[in-house]
Order: structure tokens, then C-alpha cells, then sequence
């Protein structure tokens, strides 16, 4: 059966807003074995205003563009340094710009002093004493230098003089205790171990007899002299007949090697500390010649021609190699093997140099031919290069860049591998002229400007000096470096770097005797990369100085810097083109970037240069660094815009921004002046020989200083000329932009500089605490941190403290560790602090002061006591303090402070300084949206609440201490709490009045995890309520927290709203606990309460009522198919499934249960629900109901059915409310009597019918008229002789109501009116004679008291 189309007066449930519960899906079908049609609902219910919900999969919100801008300034402004500094390590190794074309002439030689690669400096003068001396020569006389350690030497026959060249006055250091004349002198390095550490040095002097091994200490003093003295070591070895002249020496083993004027012979002199069998602790080895030629002396007498010779050794202790030129051109490669032994692994004519070339080159030039000799040749290092070993340099100039390759490949690094041939990879033609520009493409390789060439050297990077005699008293040197800018930056950045030059001639006034470096050896890098990177480290590291001996003097010349030469331009006026075009000729040259950086760093004091005093001093000319200001300013460039990548919507348009070339100059700067700390370790430890603890600093604090300078200088530059430099001009600047492009464009350029500008003062402040932390006793101050703290100072960089939140953290855990010890030994905290805010404010904040302060007033509070007045005072003082820097406090601090509270007992100040710190770490209360959005994952808004969090899981901690010590003390004397039970009341009472939120939410999720819940419900507070409500949304326990929590409150009408919205919610229910609910709700709401509305009550009322008769209706339907045999038992427990939960709409309980299942009396208990009035659809289920109660009767073989019938109906009734439309005994009487006659008939109690209707309350008033009807209508089948069954039922049910009203205190029958109906009818009853004997006896005796009443 289905409803029809027509609405009723009470529409059915399921098509209204009031539909009981959700529906997850199609419901389940009952299997009945009779069903004909699929049980399939047509239309899903529609639900609104739920109330209560299941929890929710969080739903991230889509994905939008992202910000870009996640980096912190000063992240952003270390990860530009970094970046600065991986570019710069990529400086184009020496193989890459010398190989590729063979040849090359590529020289910048100006007419302009201000771009000469070196400088001279100074003629330090030969003293008298020295001439002196030489006027007394009568065999021979050389000079030499010890350049690395400032003195030079000269021999005059028999006796070695030295002297420090750069003193005034020098004292001479004489060595004369052998008789024989002197051929050779060499300052070499010692074998390690051999002498004691005081000797660094080995004085090698040959003679003509022997050769000596002089000890030499040489010590720097604090004026940056070398104090030197030579000491006896008894060593010395025989050499007549051999006539040294060439003696050279590894620095890293320190093994001596030798060779004579007589033969190609390599010699080697050996040395060690003792004596031992068969050695003696000095000797000599030839590794040359074999057998007795080599114990055997060598006589100058004899026919024998004239012998090739070698004329100069070199070491490369990169490659364990020894190179030696004969006077033949001849080059020897030799490889030094760790056992001591010398082989020969390469010996390279000059004819075959000279086939090489050929074969390399073809283009011919008369300046490589067999007539050409090689005069000197200088090894290259692996470090400067992989490739090129050896640099060969022709009597006409020529340089010949050679490699020694093997089946190992280029770089011989391994002592146990050797080269086995050697090519030349380039030559270098000399420079055309006195001048040559940059621009010149020709090769030319027919120059004679260096022709002849006496001798050369090379230097790392690549500085060459070659000396090319004018007479024979006078010699111009040609010296030559790399131009690192262009090899940097070429012309063309798809083509391979030149090898570029800037040359330099330079008139000597005399003849050069000696050369040597006097600076440490270049090196901007441990591997070929960025090895010769001169720009990188011209701020880091000194100048290269070279010291040259003539026979008027030591000239000393420096290598001048980029920054050196565009100071000396500025000085100079630029030429023709102005000091405009100068800096426009850096720009072609250097590039824009290069060129902002040198000009700020000539603006902050970098420029050097020579004094008329021969002095290198600082260049302060006020006009000079103007013209740097100006030139950084005006040709710093603008940010670029990449309008390429704009269509790229993933990137924010600031992100799509380079910025200016002035910015990179800027980070050039900054990156090239601290490259040497970025990177390093702050501190060593080290274990002292008693077993204590050493900490040094790993850089010197000389060194820090001077960066903090020079930044500091930098810093106020920026500051002063802010308003000149875009980016840093402020908001001013955005009102000359005529585009938004270019205000994007603005925006990136301040972002980039102002990000430079914090790390900037972050290094200045940082180096400062480092000073600080090395002032202090160190290693006490380390011993007192933790182990982990420890581990994390040993790690520490200089750019983790600069520009890592890791760094600053530790930096104030040392600065805390600083300020205890000092409190410790009895200084005054606020003079500590306050020294170190001064000093480092950025590590010791005022914050910080007042931190120590309040610390400080907790320890005096300590030794006070909690107890004491005092005590308390100072207790309260550190809370105040400690609250005024609350967002100051790091966690650990907070910790620190809650602990000391607890253990002077102190909850309620722990309380409040733990809430205090909570909400100033999340001041825009972002954890309170998070919370009230229903706390979404993926989140950036959870980090604010778990920061918030931390504090109040300490919190919970004094609560639980709390709580421990008031169970500990619950004494009351005298009506009056104990100390214990009024802090309690205090602690309680800063929790109770506490107005942050998500506190009281964390508390509240606390209390129930701890399964504290009577203490939640016993909390007064509005917060309660709007948590409950809030996660009653997807919690059943804090829903069913919620409706206690009003009941408790007797807010009766709340509570009884909240259970029905639990049982109307999609949480998983029982059906019977959906009931309980209601069942409780309704009794909740006909609680009357003043204030309520009535209305509103009754509404409430209503509602829960209509819903509970639902439900039972649902759980009826429940029961029933619990025991209903028809469905299979796998369809079962799925059926039941669909019952048992949610309250389902009364359409879903009839038609997909009841209707198809035949219970009819379902059927009408759901029509009663739903007020649905079709009086033939309930005749037909009435009907059906009986007749289907028969049926079941019979098949149970039961001999009385009519007793079910009877059932159905005594429990209809009532739940029916013997209603009208539902109960209607106007057919249900005919019915049923119809019912008894056919099938019942002359089975059990004639009345059955009539007594089970008045059982249940039907009306007299309304059954008797009924049979009345019945009785005069004579409709089938009471007819004829079977009226007497309805006339039995109206003399019984007159009889009842007879008796039923003499009872009670009304009239009869219910009044005259009444009496008098019932007797007429009883009166025809009796005329008729259908009764029986006994029935008319009954009837006349009613009749007689019925009269009776009437009268």
C-alpha cells in the first residue's frame, strides 16, 4: 500500500524540516518471502537544522599561489651571502683560460699609472757595514734574498753576512766558521723532527769543499719583524771537485737536493737527528750516476769537453716532483718517492720542446726556433691547477705552459704515481709594446720587447716578472698579473675566458741579483676553482709583495688591488675622459656589479696606496670618496623585471625581480669581507698537557675586530645615504614610479638591501658578543652549560650565529651562562647585563636584563624562603618582572621560573606567568579561529596554538602539584584554611578567572583526559558552555557533557534541546539510546522553570513528543522483524542494521517496513503519527488486521483466535488515543461483529467484542448509539433472526453503562436524555423476541431501573 497523492492535514514525516535523522545511504530491505515489489525508497530524506554532527574529515583549503616570501630577512640576506660565495669559488680554474687556443699575446698595458697590476713601494738601501765588508773581497762575492722573512744576504768569500732589509740600522748575523769560499747559498725548510721545534729554518751554504747545514730560528716579534739567530748543528758534508751552485728543497719533507757546475748530476743531502749503523746523521746521494763515479772526486784537469750543466732546480711538493734545466734547455722531471729515492721519470730536450709546439700551433714565429734557450723554469702546484704542471719561460720571453701527463691522467697527486712524457699546452708571446690596449685581437708573436731575457719567475696566482737587461749595468722588468676581473667576466659569456693580463715595465737603476715573494703565496682556494680569485680575498687577505736585490738596493713591490686601482683612477682624474669615463671603463671591463662593489669599498676607506713616504696607507681623500659614493649611487643600476617568467602564476611578481647591480655589489662586498669567518667554527676545544680544558678562538679576535670595522663602516654609509639609494629611500621613493612594474621592481630592490642591512648589524653585534665571550673566563662558562648545549657550541659557525634562530638561541644561552657566573662570584647583575645590552644589545636585550633581574630576585627568594613576608615579596616582584618580558621569555626560561615557583610552592604565580606567556606569544589570538574553525590540519595557524600549548601543559603540571600538596595537608583548624588550602583557593581562582579561551579549552580537554569530569561540570564559567557546545558538534561524550552540565545548572529546557538534537544526530546510536534520550527530554521539558515561555516550552515539547512516538513506532518495527521468520538470516542482521540507529521518517517506516512486512497495526500506529485521515485506507488496514491476526491465529492452532484479536485491539487503543480517524469504532464495531459471527461464532464470551471496547475507554456514549444503528439498519448478515446478536450487545452495554454511572456521582446513564433513549431501545428490543429467556429477564429488570430513574 502506498499514500496517495492528496496532502493531508499533517503531512507524514520525511517531507518537512523536521525529519528526524540523516540517512547515510539506501536503507536496508527486509527479505519477506511474499514481497512483490524491490524495497527501495524513491526519494532520500531531507534533513536541516542538525544539530549534531559526526566528526568531520578535515578538508585542506585548495591550493592557491603561494606566497614566495617565506624566508625571513635575514635568512634571505645569508642564503645571497652564500650564493655570493659559491659563485665566487667558481673563478675559472688556470686550465680553462690558458689551454684552449694554444697561443696567445693578450696583454692591457697602460699609459696610466692608476691600472699598473704592481706598485713600487720602497728601496730599502744596502747598509754601509755591507760595503764595508765587500771592499774587503779578495776571491768571490754573491748576494741573495730571505724574502719570506725580510733579509737579505751577501757572501764575501769565506763568510755569510745577513741582515733584516727593512731596519734602518740593522745589526749583521755572521756566519765565518769555515775557511772556504762560498759558491751557494739556500734558506730551506728542515725535515720535521729532525731539530727542535725553535729551528724553522735550515741555512744551506755550499763552499768549495763543503756544504754546511746552519740552523736558523726565525720568530716574529710584535712589531711584525723577524728576529733571527743562527745556531751550530755540526752538520756538513764533503763536495770537493763538484763546485755547487744550484741548491733547492722540498718544504714539505725536507729533503735538500744539489747540483755542480761539472755534470747534470742530482745530488741530495741527507741528515738526521743521530747517528746510526752505517749512516752517518749527514751525507750525500747521487741519484744520477751509478757505481764508482759516484764516491769518486772530480778533477778539473783533462781534454774532457764542455758538459751540459744544470742551472736551476725546482721543487712542486704538490706532485712530489723535482724539475731540473740544464744549460742546454734540457728539462728533467724527477719523481721524489716516499722512500727517499729520487727517479728519473722525464728527461725533455729542447728539441723536442720545440716539435711540440709545432705540432701545436701552426702558425710560425721566429721567437720559438733552436736558437732560443730556456732560461728559467717555475713549477705550478696542483692546488693552482690539474693540468698545467711547469712554466718554461724562453731568452726571448716566451712562456711555455707545459703539462707531465701518465696513464693517470692530468694530476699527479698520489706519491706513488709519476708522469711519463710532458707537453706544451700554451705559449704566451710577449706584449707588443711598451702599451698595448685590451682590445687588441692579433696574436702577435714576433714581438722582441722582451728579448733578451736574463731570467724570470712566476708567482701564484700567475704573476710574472721578467728581467730584461737595458746594458750591461741596467735591466727593466716586465711584470704582468692576471686581470682576474675580466678572466671572471668575459666579453663573451658563451666563449671560454682570455687569458688576460695587465703589464707593467719598470726600470731597475741596476742589475737584479735576487728575487723572492716576501708575502705568504697566494691562495684564494684549496682546489684549481677558484684558486686565483684575487678579487675575492682582496679585503680578506694582504696584498702580494715581491722583493727584488740589486746592486743599489731591495725594491719592493706590491700587487695592487681592483679597489687600489679604482681609488688611483679616481686620484688621477681619469685622462681625457674624466673621472665619468673611468668608471664607465670599469663597467666595460668589470661589469656593473664589480664595479659598485669596488666603488662602495673605495667609499668606506678600502683604497690603498703609496705615500710619499714610501708608506701603503689608507686613501682618505674626502673628494676621492665622494666620487666612490657617487659612482655606487649613480651607476648602480636598477632591478630587472623578468617579463619572461611573469606568465608563470606560481611566483609572486616581486619573486620574478633581479635585483640591481648595486645590491650585488653590496653583497660582493659583505660577502668578500667576511668570507674568511662565514664558514669557520667559533671556538676549539682543546685538552691542556695537566688534562684541563683550553677553548681558543679559531679565528683571531684581531681579525674579527678588523671585519666588524670595516662593516661598521659599511653600516653607516647605508645609513647616511639612504635617502639617495633606491630601496633603502623609504616610502617616498614609490611616489617617482610610473608603472606598477617598476613598483614591484622598487619592492624587490628594498626587500633585497634592507635584508643586507639586518645582517649587516647582526655581524657587528654578533662579532661583539664573540669578543665578549672571549673576554670572559671561557672555560668555565662552557663547562656550566649542558652537553648538548656544549656539542652545539662546537658545531657552531659564524654564519649559524649570524643568521640562524639555532645561533641566537645559543648565543643567549652563553650570554645567560655569562650573567650566572658573574652573579656567582658576587658581581651586580643590572652592571653585567647592561654591559653586555651595550656591547651586543641583539644578544642581551633590555628584555634580557630585566629577565636576569627577575631570575635573580627568584634565587634571593630561595634563600629567603617561601614562607617568610620577605620571602613572598620577592616572590611576587620576580612574577611582576617576569610577566613585564613575557614575550621575551623562551620556553626554557618559562620552565626555569614555573619549576622555581613549584618548589616554593608558588602555583598561583606559576599559573599566572604560564598564561601571561601563552597569550603574548600569540597576540592576534589565531589559536582561538583555529580552534572555533574546528581545528583544521595543514594549518599555519597550529604552530600559534601549539606555542600556546607548552604553557599550559605546564599548567596542568602545577595543577597536579597543586592538587598533590593540598591532599598532603587538608587540615582546618579553627574554621579557618591552612596555608596549603589557601593556595590552593588562590591557584584555582587565577584558573577560574582566567579570561583566555583557549586556555579554558585546553584545560577543559585536560580534565577530560584525565578523566577529572566533575570537575569540569563544577566549573562556573561562560567557557564552558561554548566549549561543550563546540565539541558537542562532533563528540558524543562532550555532547552528553553539555546537557548534564544544564541539567546540573537546572537549565532544564537546554538540556532537554541538547538530548534531542542527540537523538536526531548521525552519531552512532542504538536506536534504544536514541528513545533514552527523548524519553529523558521530555522530562526535562515538562520541567516548568520561570523565565521559560511557554510557547517556546510547548514547541520544544511537541517536537520531542512526535519524535518519541517515532521512535517507538521504529523500535516496534525492530522488534518485530528481531523475530520475524520470514527473512533469511544473512539478510538479517543487515535489516535490523537499518533499524537500529537513526530515527528513520515515518514514509520509510511504512512503505520500505511495515506495509511490505503486513504488520497492519504498525501501519496504523504510523498513520496516527503522520494524522493521515483516508478512511478507506484505514478500514483496509483495519480489516487486513484481522484478518491477518486470524490467519496467524490458525496457523498457530490456536481453538480461539478471537483472543488475539482481542489483544490487538486492548493495545491499540491506547497508543491510538482512541482516535477518530485511526480508532474508528463506528466501523470497527461492525467489523468486529461481523467478525464474530463468521468466524467466531458460538466461540467464548457472546460480548467479547463490546467488552474489549469499553475495557479500553470507548465512550457508552458513542458504542451503544453505534449497535443501535446496527440493530435498525439490519445490514447483512444481522438480518432476520440474527439481530439478537446486536441485541444481546445492547442490553449488555446498556447494562454496563447502567451500572458504571450508578457508581459514580452523576445521573444515570448520563442524564434523562440518555435514559430515555436506552429504554426505548431496550423496550423494542424486548417486542421483537430475539432474545432469549435469560437475556429479556435482564433486560426488562434494566428496563424497571431505568424507569425508576426517570421518575
Amino acid at each position: 500500500m502506498a499514500f496517495t497523492a492528496q496532502t493531508p492535514q499533517r503531512a507524514l514525516p520525511g517531507a518537512y524540516i523536521q525529519t528526524p535523522a540523516p540517512k547515510l545511504g539506501p536503507l536496508a530491505q527486509p527479505n519477506f518471502r511474499f514481497q512483490v515489489a524491490p524495497l527501495i525508497p524513491q526519494n532520500g530524506p531531507h534533513f536541516r537544522n542538525q544539530v549534531l554532527a559526526p566528526p568531520k574529515q578535515s578538508v585542506a583549503p585548495e591550493g592557491g599561489k603561494p606566497s614566495g616570501d617565506t624566508l625571513k630577512p635575514i635568512e634571505r640576506a645569508a642564503k645571497t651571502i652564500n650564493e655570493t660565495l659559491a659563485s665566487e669559488t667558481k673563478y675559472p680554474e688556470l686550465d680553462s683560460y690558458i689551454g684552449p687556443e694554444g697561443i696567445s699575446s693578450d696583454y692591457n698595458i697602460s699609459s696610466q699609472s692608476a691600472w699598473a697590476p704592481f706598485q713600487k713601494v720602497k728601496v730599502y738601501d744596502i747598509p754601509d757595514k755591507i760595503f764595508a765588508q765587500y771592499n774587503r773581497m779578495q776571491v768571490s762575492a754573491m748576494m741573495g734574498l730571505f724574502a719570506d722573512i725580510n733579509h737579505a744576504w751577501i757572501s764575501i768569500d769565506n763568510a755569510l753576512y745577513i741582515w733584516d732589509y727593512t731596519h734602518p740600522n740593522p745589526d749583521l748575523i755572521g756566519f765565518e766558521e769555515q775557511p772556504n769560499p762560498i759558491t751557494a747559498v739556500r734558506l730551506l725548510f728542515p725535515k720535521p723532527g729532525v731539530f727542535v721545534p725553535n729551528l724553522n729554518r735550515l741555512l744551506v751554504v755550499a763552499t768549495t769543499a763543503d756544504i754546511y747545514l746552519v740552523g736558523l730560528s726565525a720568530q716574529l716579534d710584535p712589531s711584525g719583524c723577524y728576529s733571527v739567530c743562527l745556531y751550530s748543528t755540526q752538520m756538513s758534508i764533503s763536495i770537493k771537485g763538484i763546485d755547487v751552485h744550484v741548491i733547492e728543497g722540498s718544504s714539505a719533507s725536507g729533503r735538500i737536493f744539489f747540483s755542480g757546475k761539472g755534470s747534470d748530476d742530482v745530488y741530495e743531502v741527507t741528515y738526521q737527528q743521530e747517528e746510526r749503523w752505517y749512516k752517518n746523521r749527514c751525507a750525500k746521494i747521487n741519484h744520477t750516476s751509478k757505481g764508482i763515479s759516484t764516491f769518486a772526486p772530480s778533477f778539473p784537469f783533462g781534454t774532457k769537453s764542455q758538459q751540459e750543466y744544470i742551472i736551476q732546480m725546482a721543487v712542486d711538493d704538490t706532485r712530489k716532483l723535482l724539475y731540473t734545466l740544464s744549460s742546454g734547455s734540457a728539462i728533467r722531471t724527477f719523481h721524489m718517492k716516499p722512500n727517499g729515492g729520487l727517479d728519473l721519470v722525464i728527461s725533455k730536450p729542447f728539441n723536442q720542446t720545440l716539435g711540440h709546439i709545432g705540432h701545436m700551433t701552426t702558425q710560425q714565429s721566429e721567437l720559438i726556433s733552436p736558437n732560443t734557450t730556456i732560461v728559467s723554469i717555475n713549477p705550478i702546484s696542483s692546488q693552482e691547477s690539474s693540468k698545467i704542471h711547469l712554466l718554461a719561460t724562453t731568452s726571448n720571453g716566451c712562456r711555455l705552459f707545459m703539462s707531465a701527463t701518465s696513464s693517470y691522467g692530468w694530476s699527479i697527486t698520489d706519491s706513488s704515481n709519476a708522469p711519463s712524457s710532458m707537453q706544451v699546452q700554451h705559449v704566451k708571446f710577449p706584449p707588443s709594446g711598451q702599451q698595448q690596449g685590451p682590445s687588441q685581437t692579433n696574436i702577435n708573436t714576433s714581438s722582441k720587447t722582451l728579448n733578451p731575457t736574463r731570467s724570470a719567475v712566476r708567482y701564484p696566482p700567475g704573476y710574472f716578472l721578467c728581467f730584461v737587461p737595458t746594458s750591461s749595468q741596467n735591466e727593466s722588468i716586465f711584470i704582468s698579473g692576471p686581470d682576474s676581473g675580466r678572466i671572471a667576466r668575459p666579453q663573451d659569456p658563451s666563449r671560454v675566458s682570455k687569458f688576460a693580463e695587465l703589464g707593467l715595465w719598470l726600470p731597475l737603476g741596476g742589475r737584479a741579483e735576487d728575487i723572492g715573494l716576501a708575502s705568504p703565496l697566494f691562495s684564494a682556494a684549496s682546489s684549481p676553482m677558484g684558486f686565483g680569485n684575487e678579487l675575492a680575498v682582496q679585503y680578506d687577505k694582504p696584498a702580494s709583495e715581491i722583493a727584488i736585490l740589486t746592486n743599489t738596493g731591495i725594491h719592493t713591490l706590491r700587487r695592487r688591488r681592483l679597489v687600489d686601482m679604482f681609488a688611483s683612477a679616481i686620484r688621477l682624474g681619469g685622462g681625457d675622459d674624466g673621472l665619468e669615463g673611468e668608471v664607465k671603463r670599469f663597467i666595460r671591463e668589470y661589469g656593473r656589479s664589480e664595479t659598485a662593489s669596488t666603488a662602495l669599498a673605495v667609499a668606506c676607506g678600502q683604497g690603498l696606496d703609496v705615500t710619499p713616504d714610501s708608506r701603503v696607507a689608507r686613501i682618505t681623500d674626502p673628494e676621492i670618496l665622494e666620487y666612490a659614493r657617487k659612482a655606487f649611487i649613480e651607476f648602480g643600476g636598477k632591478p630587472q623585471f623578468n617579463e619572461n617568467s611573469a606568465a608563470d602564476q606560481t611566483l609572486p611578481l616581486i619573486d620574478l625581480v633581479r635585483p640591481s647591480p648595486r645590491h650585488e655589489g653590496l653583497s660582493l662586498y659583505v660577502a668578500r669581507l667576511v668570507r674568511s669567518i662565514w664558514k669557520a667554527l667559533i671556538a676549539q676545544e682543546k685538552i691542556s698537557p695537566t688534562g684541563g680544558l683550553t677553548v681558543a678562538s679559531a679565528v683571531s679576535l684581531t681579525k674579527l675586530r678588523d671585519i666588524q670595522q670595516e662593516l661598521s663602516k659599511v653600516k653607516e654609509f647605508l645609513e647616511t645615504n639612504k635617502s639617495f639609494i633606491d630601496g633603502l629611500a623609504g616610502p617616498e621613493a614609490l611616489g617617482r614610479v610610473s608603472s606598477k612594474q617598476e613598483e614591484v621592481s622598487l619592492q624587490a630592490e628594498h626587500r633585497a638591501l634592507h635584508s643586507i642591512q639586518i645582517l649587516i648589524n647582526e655581524i657587528v653585534e654578533g662579532i661583539s658578543f664573540v669578543l665578549v665571550l672571549f673576554d670572559e673566563r671561557i672555560e668555565e662558562i662552557i663547562l656550566s652549560l649542558t652537553n648538548e648545549t656544549r656539542q652545539q657550541l662546537r658545531s657552531l659557525t659564524y654564519e649559524g650565529l649570524f643568521s640562524t634562530a639555532a645561533g641566537k638561541e645559543l648565543a643567549r644561552e652563553l650570554v645567560k651562562a655569562i650573567v650566572n657566573r658573574n652573579i656567582a662570584s658576587g658581581s651586580n647583575v643590572e652592571v653585567v647585563a647592561e654591559g653586555l645590552r651595550r656591547r651586543c644589545g641583539s644578544f642581551c636585550s633590555a628584555d634580557d636584563v630585566v629577565i636576569f633581574k627577575a631570575q635573580e630576585q627568584l634565587k634571593k627568594a630561595s634563600e629567603a624562603g617561601s614562607d617568610s613576608e620577605f620571602g613572598r615579596n620577592l616572590l611576587n616582584e620576580s612574577l611582576r618582572l617576569f610577566k613585564q618580558v613575557a614575550a621575551s621569555l623562551s620556553m626554557e626560561q618559562l620552565q626555569w621560573a614555573v619549576q622555581q615557583f613549584l618548589l616554593m610552592q608558588f602555583f598561583a604565580g606559576a599559573i599566572q606567568l604560564a598564561l601571561v606567556v601563552a597569550q603574548e606569544s600569540d597576540r592576534g589570538n589565531r589559536a582561538l579561529s583555529w580552534i572555533q574553525d574546528g581545528r583544521p590540519e595543514q594549518d599555519s595557524r597550529t604552530t600559534a596554538f601549539q606555542s600556546r600549548k607548552k604553557c599550559y601543559d605546564l599548567i596542568h603540571l602545577v595543577i597536579l602539584s597543586l592538587d598533590q600538596a593540598s591532599g598532603q595537608d587538608l587540615s582546618v583548624a579553627n574554621s579557618q584554611y591552612s596555608l596549603s588550602s589557601k593556595r590552593r583557593t588562590e591557584a584555582y581562582e587565577v584558573v577560574a578567572t582566567s579570561m583566555d579561551e583557549v586556555f579554558q579549552t585546553d584545560l577543559y580537554d585536560w580534565y577530560l583526559e584525565q578523566g577529572r569530569t566533575e570537575s569540569l561540570l563544577e566549573i562556573q564559567s561562560p567557557f564552558v558552555e561554548r566549549y561543550l557546545e563546540r565539541k558537542s558538534l562532533d563528540d558524543i561524550v562532550h555532547a552528553n557533557l553539555l546537557w548534564k552540565y544544564y541539567a546540573q545548572a537546572e537549565r532544564y529546557n537546554d538540556a532537554a534541546a541538547i538530548q534531542l538534537a542527540l537523538a536526531k544526530s548521525a552519531f552512532d546510536l542504538s536506536l534504544d539510546k536514541r528513545i533514552e534520550f527523548l524519553s529523558l527530554a521530555k522530562a526535562n521539558a515538562n520541567t516548568y522553570l520561570p523565565g521559560i515561555a511557554r510557547p517556546a516550552r510547548q514547541v520544544l515539547l511537541r517536537e520531542i513528543s512526535d519524535l518519541l512516538d517515532i521512535a517507538n513506532i521504529q523500535d516496534d518495527l525492530l522488534q518485530r522483524l528481531k523475530g520475524d521468520e520470514r527473512i533469511t538470516p544473512s539478510r538479517k542482521p543487515e535489516v535490523l542494521k537499518g533499524l537500529d540507529g537513526s530515527i528513520l521518517s515515518l514514509s520509510d517506516l511504512y512503505n520500505i517496513y511495515a506495509d511490505q512486512a503486513s504488520y497492519f497495526d504498525i501501519c496504523l500506529l504510523i498513520y496516527q503519527a503522520a494524522d493521515h485521515r483516508n478512511p478507506a485506507d484505514i478500514r483496509a488496514t483495519w480489516k487486513n488486521l484481522i484478518d491477518r491476526t486470524h490467519e496467524e491465529a490458525l496457523a498457530r492452532g490456536e481453538s480461539q483466535p478471537y483472543e488475539g484479536i482481542t489483544a490487538k485491539i486492548r493495545s491499540l487503543g491506547p497508543r491510538l488515543n482512541l482516535s477518530e480517524t485511526t480508532f474508528p469504532i463506528a466501523d470497527l464495531v461492525p467489523m468486529l461483529k461481523q467478525y464474530a459471527f463468521e468466524y467466531q461464532n458460538g466461540v467464548g464470551p457472546e460480548t467479547w467484542v463490546t467488552d474489549a471496547l469499553i475495557d479500553i475507554g470507548v465512550p457508552f456514549e458513542s458504542l451503544f448509539p453505534i449497535l443501535e444503528s446496527m440493530y435498525y439498519s439490519e445490514e447483512a448478515p444481522f438480518q432476520g433472526r440474527n439481530r439478537r446478536h446486536i441485541a444481546v450487545e445492547l442490553v449488555h452495554v446498556a447494562q454496563r453503562w447502567y451500572e458504571s454511572t450508578i457508581r459514580g456521582p452523576g445521573l444515570e446513564l448520563g442524564g434523562e436524555e440518555n435514559a430515555a433513549a436506552v429504554d426505548q431501545t431496550l423496550r423494542t428490543v424486548l417486542q421483537s423476541e430475539g432474545l432469549d429467556k435469560e437475556k429479556a429477564e435482564v433486560c426488562m429488570v434494566l428496563r424497571t431501573k431505568i424507569a425508576g430513574a426517570l421518575r
